[in-house]
């Protein structure tokens, strides 16, 4: 049985947390921002610029994607976060929630996609995701998130 997509709700947050926190290549300050974003979303979803959608199986969230339209720009959208719980990884739940955003995003108006995420090897699973759905590397920026540790920022035309 597929899961089921949906908007977050506030008694989504300590299992979207758990995710967040169980994902190696999080740090704890990438956990902290997250939860900040998620605190703006929950605070007023219209006014906070983001869409918040999780994977739900069985009743429990196993996965959250967070997204939005870029500012000043006519049909760029960025997508924030993407994250599945680790023992859901490798089911296609990652790639159902982009397929989703893409579309909800196209929906909305959306011409181009970009996303960013670093280069080290924490990431490469992401990396993999975004290119086995047609996104390509457009920038790099050497040392961005650490000496050593790049900014990849992928981009897909819809």
């Amino acid at each position: 049985m597929p899961v089921k997509i949906r908007t977050m709700k506030s008694s989504d947050k300590d299992e979207i947390m758990a995710i967040l926190r169980s994902t190696p290549a999080f740090v704890a300050e990438d956990v902290a921002i997250a939860e900040e974003v998620i605190d703006a979303y929950l605070g007023d979803p219209r006014e906070s610029g983001y869409h918040f959608y999780v994977a739900e199986d069985e009743g429990h969230v196993v996965a959250y994607i967070s997204y939005g339209a870029t500012p000043l720009t006519r049909g760029t959208w960025d997508i924030y976060w993407l994250a599945t719980a680790p023992n859901q990884r490798g089911k296609g739940i990652g790639s159902t929630l982009l397929k989703f955003a893409e579309a909800d995003i196209k929906n909305g108006g959306g011409r181009m996609v970009l996303i960013e995420t670093a280069a080290n090897p924490t990431y490469e699973l992401a990396r993999r995701l975004y290119q086995t759905h047609g996104y390509e590397i457009i920038s790099t920026v050497p040392d961005f998130y650490d000496p050593g540790d790049a900014k990849l920022t992928f981009r897909k035309y819809l």
